[in-house]
């Protein structure tokens, strides 16, 4: 005796089909966003650097107050 599919079932399998092409499109775009940032990075790394360098001193301010902050508790 063959079984037959009946209707709910055959729209629970066509979800989760549009479940996985969603999911397989999520993860290339991810990876393509992955690429070129990486491409990016690579480009531009003497100005990322320049960049990197002049938050530092923001950076240890924060810490700084922050420390402080915790210190006072």
């Amino acid at each position: 005796m063959a079984e037959e599919l009946k209707p709910e079932e055959k729209k629970e399998e066509k979800v989760e089909v549009g479940k996985i092409i969603s999911t397989i499109l999520k993860v290339i775009l991810g990876l393509i966003f992955l690429v070129l940032g990486g491409w990016l990075i690579w480009v531009w790394r003497k100005d990322l650097l320049v960049v990197i360098k002049g938050c530092l001193g923001a950076f240890l301010v924060l810490a700084g107050i922050i420390t402080i902050a915790i210190a006072k508790e």
